[in-house]
């Protein structure tokens, strides 16, 4: 199928903005860390039904060795590392500057899948993703509503999490990559990557003793419990087996790139979820993402 990859790339972003929603709503109730331990969790158990419904074979252990290494590597990296990196750029400088800097991922990802796999972009696509980023900085960078965000100022500290998030989710989609040579299934390749995560993240957990205190969190605020089942199914489990997918049948640096869309995708469900407006410097930078989108479909 034509653009089968950047196909799945939109719609990863898609999923991952549509996550948000739950994720925000689930943070807010019980932070960060604790959502981010549940959905890995509730993830990983989604998944496990799926493959065995579709493959009977819950979890992929014909997969191979080298297989597993390499997805078990990307969901340790990107999933476990820079979702915790991401979550304190959030903490430090908050969501409008972290996302600005998570838009970096697709520079790194296509920098590292050229200097260790020959990667080569022509020089349409690069131009796409120039232009794309440039349309998605300037949806950020947009000034925001002063009666609905607090704005925070960029700190050193900030940067270097939102920079090593950036390039944690990168490594994670150029390792991926390489653990989906052939026609390898998407949620099976995502459940390897997630069995990883949520073993990083809860041996962890045990270490820092915080492992009981997430299940008390959970249970003092139940509601909470449906958001994050709400955002795994669309985040971990929809949007990172279409990212699979996408860097199966695209370069990286095209795939990342068009993963890197949330922020524009986010603007429909804030207008009519969270009731925010938007001035015209976001409407501008949006049809500035589209375009570079556009040009990435045409390279």
């Amino acid at each position: 199928m034509t653009f089968i990859g950047e196909m799945a790339a939109l719609f990863t972003s898609l999923c991952w903005s549509i996550s948000a929603i739950g994720f925000t709503q689930s943070t807010e109730r019980v932070g960060s860390w604790v959502t981010n331990r549940v959905r890995v969790l509730l993830a990983m158990l989604m998944l496990i039904l799926i493959n065995a419904l579709l493959y009977s074979q819950p979890i992929p252990l014909h997969a191979g060795v080298s297989r597993w290494a390499w997805l078990s590597i990307s969901g340790i990296i990107g999933l476990s590392l820079g979702d915790a990196f991401l979550f304190q750029a959030y903490k430090e400088i908050g969501p409008r500057l972290g996302l600005l800097l998570l838009s970096l991922a697709p520079v790194f990802g296509a920098a590292i899948a050229w200097i260790f796999f020959g990667q080569v972009l022509n020089l349409h696509q690069i131009a796409g993703i120039i232009i794309t980023l440039a349309g998605i900085s300037w949806v950020v960078l947009a000034r925001p509503n002063e009666q609905s965000e607090n704005v925070r100022k960029a700190t050193g500290r900030g940067v270097l999490f939102g920079v090593l998030a950036a390039l944690g989710q990168a490594t994670g989609l150029v390792f991926s990559q390489q653990g989906m040579t052939g026609n390898f299934s998407p949620f099976a390749g995502t459940l390897i990557r997630m069995l990883a995560a949520f073993v990083t993240l809860w041996i962890v957990a045990g270490f820092q003793k915080q492992a009981g205190a997430t299940v008390v969190s959970m249970r003092r605020q139940p509601s909470a419990f449906g958001w994050v089942a709400f955002g795994a199914l669309f985040g971990p489990v929809l949007g990172l087996s279409a990212s699979l997918l996408a860097v199966q049948h695209a370069d990286i640096g095209v795939a990342s790139t068009l993963m890197a869309l949330p922020p524009v995708f986010m603007l429909p469900i804030s207008y009519f979820v969270f009731k925010e407006r938007f001035g015209w410097q976001v409407v501008a930078g949006t049809l500035l993402a589209i375009a570079g989108v556009a040009l990435l479909f045409f390279s």
